[in-house]
């Protein structure tokens, strides 16, 4: 199955019969029977009719609309999963405080732990470039996980060991372009505009894992409850942020698949992929996300995997273990 990508301006999704099609002034850009489709998502001012939304949800397509600088806005949804003994438990487990803070420290040491692999990975291919500093302090801050005690000093620990890292980060790109810091709504820099673009697809995409598994997506353990906030789907990237996205937006700079020609500003002063650089995003973050990884599983497997342990955790109160980059 396949996901689908769009992001010509002005284009409308049509359905015919049991297919999909995709025009634009008045020209046909795609054609798909709907059972070879996975998820859509929709960038910018893109048109939907009634009865292409329609077939969708009856199909079980999950249907995702986007800004054109990548902003998530909402999704269109089928029937919700019945799996309400899940949900139930999962309320439970909110409640319960030792399971909650086990959960998260297990989550913000897998974060760590990715980051400071990627780091040291880097390090050994390329060591003129000199970040022994900044895996030093996530190795400290690391060390110092067993000792904290509730939810809201690991937050802090994770907030510490976040800095460090993209203090780090920055000095892995070979290029012209300079990541200093991390930027958000809007980015400021070509660097941070595809971190962020990136975090959002597989926000998204780990969203529609949750949903259809069952859990209440809005439930999350380190990222807490705020209104109209996916918690539990935010906490459940944090182990895949370094390994899937940095790495990614890392190669695409360092071998100039992406470079600064392919950026503009819009009118908030915000830095983001133009029409075609965005096609081209697209594609590789598709390849990216195919390619086998461990256990020859590609990293969409690695993130059914995860929630599919976290269910399991969730229901028999038991430990859970996170996605951890191999050495």
């Amino acid at each position: 199955m396949n996901p689908i990508y769009i992001c010509d301006q002005g284009a409308i999704l049509r359905q015919k019969s049991r297919t999909i099609i995709i025009e634009k002034e008045r020209k046909k850009l795609l054609q798909m029977p709907v059972i070879k489709i996975e998820r859509i998502c929709l960038y910018g001012n893109i048109q939907i009719t009634t009865q292409a939304m329609n077939l969708l949800m009856e199909s079980g397509v999950d249907v995702a609309f986007f800004s054109l600088a990548g902003r998530f806005r909402g999704r269109l949804l089928a029937v919700e999963s019945k799996n309400v003994i899940l949900r139930l438990a999962q309320y439970e487990r909110y409640l319960d405080e030792s399971f909650q803070v086990s959960l998260v420290r297990h989550l913000v040491g897998a974060k760590i732990k990715n980051a400071r692999a990627l780091l040291k990975k880097y390090m050994q291919n390329h060591p003129e470039c000199d970040i022994a500093k900044e895996i030093g302090a996530l190795e400290q801050v690391m060390a110092q996980l067993p000792d904290q005690k509730n939810v809201s000093s690991l937050r802090g620990s994770e907030g510490i060991s976040a800095a460090s890292y993209f203090r780090g980060y920055g000095k892995l790109f070979r290029r012209e372009l300079v990541f200093e810091q991390r930027s958000r709504r809007p980015p400021r820099d070509p660097v941070n505009a595809l971190l962020s673009l990136g975090y959002t697809m597989i926000t998204n995409e780990m969203m529609g894992l949750l949903l259809a598994h069952g859990f209440d997506p809005y439930i999350g353990f380190l990222h807490g409850i705020v209104y109209g906030r996916p918690s539990l789907a935010l906490d459940m990237i944090e182990e895949f942020r370094h390994p899937v996205i940095d790495r990614l937006t890392l190669k695409l700079f360092n071998k100039r698949i992406v470079q600064r020609s392919d950026f503009q500003t819009d009118e908030n002063n915000g830095v983001l992929l133009t029409e075609e650089a965005l096609k081209k995003y697209f594609s590789n973050y598709e390849s990216w996300m195919r390619a086998k990884e461990e256990n020859a599983k590609s990293y969409r497997d690695l993130m059914r995997r995860q929630v599919q342990r976290l269910s399991m955790a969730i229901q028999q109160r038991r430990d859970y273990h996170p996605y951890v980059l191999e050495q």
